[in-house]
């Protein structure tokens, strides 16, 4: 095989030559698989504590509460501070949670409504860093790199979210649910040192201010001028609300492939499936940045989604069910490349905090939304009924969803056959971002 052809196959790691982006990147690797034990211990913490999916489902509840609210008010907040400032205080929050979730589980606490409480907490930070890390990302790399610096981001996390939710499995009988919180809280305190390191990446517009109202306002405003960005926020609920089943991981552990009451490897390997699935994608990801088509790269991917969900939920083996969540997640992954892509192109720096903090919101909320449903639907119906509906949910109302807005199946990205993407789409290309402020 040529070198040409191996970088069309092979992940493109030209971004990690950049030594800001490096950096940023290294510290996502260290967190990577800490943070998916606490990802694991939450919900199995609650379910032992319940013994109900719908108590899991919860988690979902809590969780979204503080995602929109301070995911909006996070990307105001990139917006208007040092982007630099803003990764490194809400790194620290994270961490101290996850101490705090270590203490109360080494202390035998006992209490679901506090361990609830401290997940809220938790995700009111990770709102802020999200979109912060996300919209940093552009400032650090050339527009040209994007998809490349997006899939090496998605690759190096989904990484952990492979080998964290299987290491969990297999500690958790062992050294119980405080060690898992306890190297999280580690894993994120070694991130938060290395990112002292990164370069400032003050406002495009000038000095630093005060982040208010007005300015997510104003966020929504000009998304709501951008028919392909609603698009991509519609088309990603859809897939994640309706079709994301982890609410009824533990329960379809221990009940369906015969998991031990205290947690075990069928449970490491439910929530290890569709990372793994992200992760075999993102190694063969050196094609993406080569296709233009985003818009419909999008859909295909997300109804690729639900057939895949569809098929775990008739799954009756726990092998079969991994195969359907990795094809799930590969879905997921080149879902995920384009999104990014457009909404890092399709906005302006001034502005891209903003857009990316209702990113934040859709990505990170609507798990937790789906949590809620799946955790009830389940409880009422079925787990088997609650997946497989999901999935077919996913692909109807996706179709649906594109058939009402054709300009982004139409969507072409930046240099697609010498055309204009604004153009495609009905938009001034005046109002495109011409940014290209490379952090060295």
């Amino acid at each position: 095989m040529g070198d040409g052809a191996r970088r069309r196959i092979a992940i493109d790691t030209r971004p990690l030559a950049i030594p800001a982006y490096r950096r940023l990147w290294i510290s996502t690797a260290v967190t990577a698989v800490g943070s998916q034990l606490t990802v694991v211990a939450v919900p199995k913490q609650v379910f032992d504590l319940t013994g109900s999916s719908a108590y899991v489902g919860l988690t979902g509840a809590f969780g979204l509460v503080p995602l929109l609210v301070f995911g909006l008010w996070g990307g105001a907040i990139a917006d208007a501070v040092d982007r630099r400032t803003v990764i490194l205080v809400s790194n620290v929050g994270i961490a101290g949670t996850s101490v705090l979730f270590w203490l109360q589980a080494a202390l035998g606490a006992g209490n679901v409504w506090f361990v609830l409480v401290l997940f809220a907490v938790q995700q009111a930070f990770v709102a802020v860093n999200m979109p912060t890390r996300t919209a940093a990302v552009a400032r650090l790399v050339p527009v040209t790199l994007l998809p490349s610096a997006t899939a090496l981001s998605a690759t190096v996390s989904s990484f952990g979210m492979v080998f964290g939710p299987l290491a969990a499995g297999a500690l958790m009988p062992l050294a119980g649910l405080s060690t898992l919180y306890l190297v999280d809280a580690v894993a994120l305190t070694v991130a938060t040192v290395m990112l002292v390191r990164l370069p400032g990446i003050p406002p495009a517009a000038g000095a630093s201010r005060r982040a208010g109202l007005r300015d997510i306002v104003d966020g929504f405003r000009y998304l709501a001028a951008k028919h392909v960005l609603l698009a991509s926020f519609l088309v990603d609920i859809i897939a994640m609300v309706a079709g994301l089943p982890r609410a009824l991981f533990p329960e379809m552990a221990q009940r369906s492939f015969g998991d031990p009451p205290g947690g075990g490897a069928a449970l490491g390997w439910l929530y290890a499936a569709i990372p793994i699935g992200v992760v075999l994608c993102g190694l063969a990801s050196g094609w993406v940045g080569t296709f233009r088509r985003h818009g419909v790269g999008v859909t295909v991917a997300v109804c690729a989604w639900g057939a895949a969900i569809v098929g775990f939920g008739l799954a009756r083996s726990l092998w079969l069910a991994v195969v359907f969540l990795a094809l799930a997640g590969a879905a997921d992954m080149i879902s995920m490349v384009y999104r990014s892509s457009i909404l890092q192109t399709d906005s302006t720096d001034e502005l891209r905090g903003r857009i990316q903090g209702v990113f934040t919101v859709v990505v990170a909320g609507g798990p937790r939304l789906a949590d809620l449903v799946h955790g009830w639907g389940a409880a009422a119906v079925g787990t088997t009924a609650a997946a497989t509906g999901g999935g077919v949910l996913v692909i109807v109302l996706t179709v649906v969803a594109v058939a009402c807005l054709p300009v982004f199946w139409r969507y072409l990205a930046p240099g697609s056959d010498g055309e204009d993407h604004g153009k495609d789409h009905g938009e001034d290309p005046d109002d495109l971002p011409q940014d290209q402020n490379v952090v060295k």
